[in-house]
């Protein structure tokens, strides 16, 4: 059956028997059992009455569950004598949690419509039947549990059982020829969240660069089972259509791109061109011409397009691969159009006398950028901080001034370096990744698309620096004289490794942007060194601001003290 679990939402689930009889039920107990057979698990004892020679009668075992959900079992005299009832609620107690353990998704298949009210009404019918089979599988536990043994509790625990996201899916026809290998794959054109949404996956940190090799691979490629196994998710960073085509196994991640990016509506989709194609969980014999040193992903280039490929293998079973392949495909098209990626986040900062500034900061993952626009809108003299960008943007020349636009509508924020209560705070929106782990993270929503794609004049542009340790308030932000000093620091992209990939101690990348710039790092200089010129010569104050965020001791003080630094700055304006 594997992790992901995909409930058929064309069903309204109303009735137990409808669940204890639906095939997918007798594969997830036959794969329980065959857990438990691995592992020698003394729970198997408690089927000692189902076993046929060394396996167990799968079909008797469900027909004794059907049995339990209406008498109790005292009264099923003709099986009584076979099974211990402590042993059977431990067992049933541990199937559940089981099932509670797997991805959660419910496949409900629903025409997309432009119209508003039928939008409305496909939505109300969908969380209708999504929590009309959650209450059945609690309640399916209950009574089972109910007439195995006496409850004398008063305390009744409402647990998530039933789907964790609810997509709604449709079937397009591929209008662009180039991806005729792709057709009939089904569409998610919309998601419905059941918080909270905890995923635990295989791996938690994101290793290299991905190559970029001119290779023709799209017609070469084929998705196994692509009606079946593959879904395709089309999105907008920024107003770029990237398709992303994913395995039913990693759609833990296709949820994430929900509270990260805006999903592609059918009208795009029907006048845009694809700019960009990302194939996630391709297993190695099915990617043209694999090497191994693509294990962790590969960007083709057809022509004008990129192609990124994300293997079937667990240490990529990480979102960080999902955001970053795909913002490596929105950078490596932006340096094609002469405009300049940046690795970074930035806001508009308003203070409660008036004032305000719009500021960017440029670092490496754990450079202290979020952290530090965080720690802003925590200062009591700050009204309020409008995030626009949050990890990764653009910059153009609009009416001879410097200009940025965001790619994403949410953020993949590193828990460990947020205040404490955050994660509670965002708890009803956010996807929770790993939070029992090092680099555990939260995918939040926090900004709409119009306000994301608009074009928005800068006046700070700041390198975030992490690992110098400073005392003096002057000193935690610098402004450079020139052009080259400050291309200079940019361009070694310092930093003190936080753990989030698998890089340890002081590092250095290409502009702090391993995802394009460092790929096309010729053309990517050339761009810079116009804008950089340009912001010197229109006003933008090009800067250094020293997060210490990888300094011990500073993890959480050291933005505070670079943030309360930029107020006073603003505030002299």
């Amino acid at each position: 059956m594997g992790r992901s679990v995909i409930i058929d939402g064309s069903i309204v689930y109303t009735d137990s028997s409808e669940i204890l009889s639906n095939p997918g039920f007798e594969a997830l107990l036959r794969e329980y059992i065959d857990v438990l057979k691995e592992r020698n698990s003394p729970l198997l004892k408690t089927l000692e009455a189902f076993r046929i020679g060394e396996d167990y009668d799968i079909r008797h075992i469900v027909e004794y569950l059907h049995l339990l959900t209406l008498r109790n079992i005292r009264e099923i005299t003709t099986i009584i004598n076979y099974v211990n009832p402590e042993d059977l609620a431990k067992f049933v107690e541990s199937f559940y949690s089981f099932w509670r353990n797997k991805h959660r998704f419910m496949m409900k298949r629903e025409r997309y419509t432009l119209d508003s009210a039928r939008k409305t009404s496909i939505v109300f019918t969908a969380v209708m039947v999504a929590e009309e089979f959650k209450n059945l599988v609690r309640n399916l536990y209950r009574t089972i549990m109910k007439n195995i043994i006496a409850d004398n509790t008063n305390i009744i625990r409402q647990l998530p059982s039933g789907a964790q996201v609810t997509f709604l899916v449709d079937t397009f026809e591929c209008t662009q020829e180039r991806l005729r290998n792709f057709d009939n794959v089904p569409v998610i054109w919309g998601a419905i969240f059941d918080p909270p949404v905890i995923f635990y996956t295989k791996s938690n940190k994101r290793k290299g660069t991905l190559p970029v090799v001119e290779n023709r691979v799209l017609d070469r490629i084929k998705l196994p089972n692509k009606e079946r196994d593959w879904y395709l998710v089309p999105i907008l960073a920024a107003e770029l259509l990237i398709y992303i085509y994913v395995h039913r196994e990693f759609l833990s991640h296709a949820a994430g791109l929900g509270n990260l990016f805006q999903f592609a509506e059918l009208i795009d989709m029907k006048s845009k061109q694809v700019s960009g194609v990302l194939i996630f969980g391709l297993q190695p014999e099915s990617i043209p011409d694999y090497k191994p040193e693509w294990k962790n992903g590969v960007i083709f280039k057809e022509d004008s397009t990129y192609i990124g490929v994300i293997p079937a293998l667990d240490e990529n079973d990480y979102f960080g691969y999902m955001k970053k392949t795909t913002l490596t495909l929105h950078n490596l098209i932006r340096i094609d159009q002469g405009k300049l990626p940046i690795h970074g986040s930035m806001a508009r900062i308003v203070l409660k006398n008036g004032k305000s500034a719009v500021a960017m900061f440029v670092g490496d993952s754990g450079a202290g950028k979020s952290e530090t626009l965080d720690a802003l809108n925590r200062l009591e003299e700050v009204a309020y901080v409008d995030v626009i960008i949050d990890d990764m943007g653009s910059l153009d020349i609009v009416n001879g001034r410097v200009v940025a636009y965001g790619t994403e509508t949410g953020a993949f924020v590193r828990l460990d370096d947020l205040p404490p209560g955050y994660a509670y705070y965002t708890m009803d929106r956010s996807i929770f990744m790993n939070p029992d782990k090092i680099n555990a993270r939260v995918i939040v929503p926090f900004n709409n698309y119009k306000e994301v794609i608009t074009p928005t004049p800068i006046d700070f542009f700041f390198y975030a620096n992490n690992y110098t340790e400073v005392d003096n308030d002057e000193d935690r932000i610098v402004f450079f004289d020139d052009v080259e000093k400050a291309l200079e620091v940019f361009s070694a992209g310092r930093r003190m490794s936080k753990g989030t990939t698998s890089e340890e101690g002081m590092t250095e990348s290409y502009f702090a942007n391993p995802f394009g710039a460092v790929q096309r790092k010729e053309e990517h200089r050339k761009i810079a060194q116009v804008f950089l010129k340009k912001m010197f010569e229109t006003g933008v104050k090009v800067g250094e601001i020293r997060t210490m965020l990888g300094v011990e001791g500073y993890e959480k003080e050291g933005t505070y003290l670079a943030a309360k630094r930029l107020y006073k700055i603003i505030e002299q304006m």
